[in-house]
């Protein structure tokens, strides 16, 4: 029991973000993950491409 009183107390202390950084946050995670999705897709093209041409 002593355990839950103590999650509840430090859970007290935690600084929670506004909503107006959560949609901040996730636009950027969104935004850098398209971002290395199209990173990958033009690398894997061009070694596509550099492997299909030399075998």
């Amino acid at each position: 029991m002593k355990f839950f009183k103590n999650v509840i107390a430090e859970m007290k202390l935690v600084t929670w973000p506004t909503a107006k950084q959560n949609r901040h946050d996730t636009g950027v995670v969104i935004s850098q993950s398209i971002l290395f999705a199209l990173y990958l897709g033009a690398l894997d093209l061009l070694f596509t491409k550099l492997t299909t041409m030399f075998f």
